[in-house]
Order: C-alpha cells, then sequence, then structure tokens
C-alpha cells in the first residue's frame, strides 16, 4: 500500500503579503478565479512561473458549466451572454457552450499544472433524473489529459449518497465533501475536503474552527492517509488562513505525514 498524506491550503489567497507570502505559509492553494471569471492563460503562467517547483494549484471549475445565468454568482461577476443562449449553460448540460467552457478550464489547469479540478454544484441543481443524466453525459463527454476530476454536490443529492456513490464509482470522480459534515461515498486514491464551517446550512463562512474541532478533523483525515489516500484538505472559512495553520500542526501532532 502507497504511504498517505495530507496537504492543507486554503480557498482562495488567505496570506497577506501577496502571492509570495502565500507560497511561504502553504503548498497548496484552491484558486476561486477560475470559478468566477477566467484569468488570463498568461495570467496564470506568471503565478505559475513564480511558485516553488513543488508548489500545488486545484482549480475550482468555471461556474458557467455549473451554475444557471440566474445565479447571483454570475451577477457578481458580472458574467453576460445573449438572451438566446441562457438555456445553453450551467446544469452540467452536455452543450456546445458547456463543453467549450470546459476547454478553456483545461488549458487554465495545463499551464498551473494542476492535477486537480473541482465541480461544485449550486443547492438549484437538485437530484433528478435529468440531471443525473447531465452529470453522466457531461462527465462521460470531457477530456480530461491525466487531470483529476471531483464533484461537490449540494441540495438534495445529500438525501441520495446511493447515486452519488454510484455516479462517482462509475465516472471516475472524486466525491468532495466537507468531511466534519458527512463523508465521501466513493473513497479512490484520492480525497478532497473542503471546509465551511459548521453550523446550520449548507456554509457558515464567520465560523471560527475549535481545537476540538481540529482534533477531530486530524483523527478522521488519519483514517483515510492510513489507508493510502492522498488527502487534500481546504479550509474556506473567514478565517482559513489561521485554521488552515492550526490544522497542520494537530495533523502533525497526530503522527499524519503533512506535506
Amino acid at each position: 500500500m502507497a504511504e498517505g498524506f495530507v496537504i492543507v491550503g486554503t480557498c482562495g489567497w488567505s496570506v497577506r503579503g501577496g502571492k509570495e507570502a502565500y507560497f511561504k505559509t502553504f503548498k497548496l492553494i484552491e484558486l476561486q478565479e477560475t470559478f468566477y471569471k477566467l484569468p488570463k492563460v498568461s495570467t496564470v503562467e506568471k503565478w505559475r512561473k513564480i511558485a516553488p517547483e513543488d508548489f500545488e494549484f486545484t482549480v475550482k471549475a468555471w461556474q458557467v458549466m455549473t451554475h444557471p445565468p440566474t445565479s447571483p454568482t454570475w451577477r457578481k461577476a458580472k458574467l453576460k451572454i445573449s438572451p438566446e443562449l441562457k438555456d445553453k449553460y450551467g446544469n452540467l448540460k452536455p452543450t456546445e457552450e458547456n463543453f467549450k467552457a470546459w476547454e478553456n478550464v483545461l488549458e487554465i489547469c495545463k499551464a498551473l499544472r494542476a492535477t486537480v479540478c473541482i465541480f461544485q454544484t449550486p443547492p438549484s441543481f437538485k437530484y433528478s433524473s435529468e440531471n443525473e443524466s447531465n452529470v453522466i453525459q457531461f462527465f462521460s463527454s470531457i477530456k480530461r489529459n491525466s487531470l483529476r476530476l471531483g464533484w461537490e454536490p449540494r441540495g438534495t443529492w445529500h438525501d441520495h449518497m446511493d447515486r452519488v456513490k454510484e455516479l462517482c464509482k462509475s465516472l471516475d470522480l472524486i466525491h468532495v465533501v466537507d468531511v466534519l459534515k458527512r463523508r465521501p461515498t466513493y473513497v479512490g486514491d484520492v480525497c478532497y475536503f473542503r471546509l465551511h464551517g459548521l453550523g446550520r446550512g449548507e456554509v457558515n463562512y464567520r465560523y471560527k474552527y475549535t481545537d476540538e474541532d481540529l482534533a477531530k478533523l486530524a483523527s478522521i483525515v488519519k483514517g483515510y492517509v492510513n489507508q493510502g489516500c492522498e488527502v487534500y484538505v481546504l479550509f474556506n472559512n473567514v478565517y482559513m488562513r489561521d485554521d488552515a495553520l492550526g490544522f497542520k500542526e494537530v495533523a502533525k501532532s497526530h503522527g499524519i505525514r503533512v506535506l
């Protein structure tokens, strides 16, 4: 069995002092810019160039594939499309427009030498036979170029974890979860955990993780590491820098190999 490990970072540039300061603090980041509005390839090439050789970028997939144009996140990013194309985007629809968007994301991933790309679908993308069909057709059709793909389903998918498990297994997807709220239904050689804060609802960004929370997280993560998994832990809350640094120390104290 291969030796497992955990690598820790944050969802976005969370360290004061710019990107160079982030690179000195963590070895992993999940880019959020790629979700809202794709940066230029030349821009991410510069990020890759100034990053240490062993630094890892993961990419949050562009929202135009996962979120419909009515989503508030489209308005936040000031994305505009012609009215006749509104039904062609989002909800992982197997459309020419979504496939073209993926090609653009794939180019970004290649420039960053990213190994993982995460698709986060919104609660409005509910469990249904139509949406399940979209998941199957979309992920069965796109090129991956050895890129690992993760899916973080939300909303009523949580009530149909048997289907999530089957889809992730058959489509070779990482089931992305907040592991302090639920466990992945399907586990391959990679686990990917996004920590959104505890409390009611899907997210609670203002939550500050306690020492007890971090110890519990380390105990859970150790179980997957002992199975030989590569475990990604990304904090996605207001205090993500401090919580990520705190977790690294707690993980080490639990005997976990931390990159």
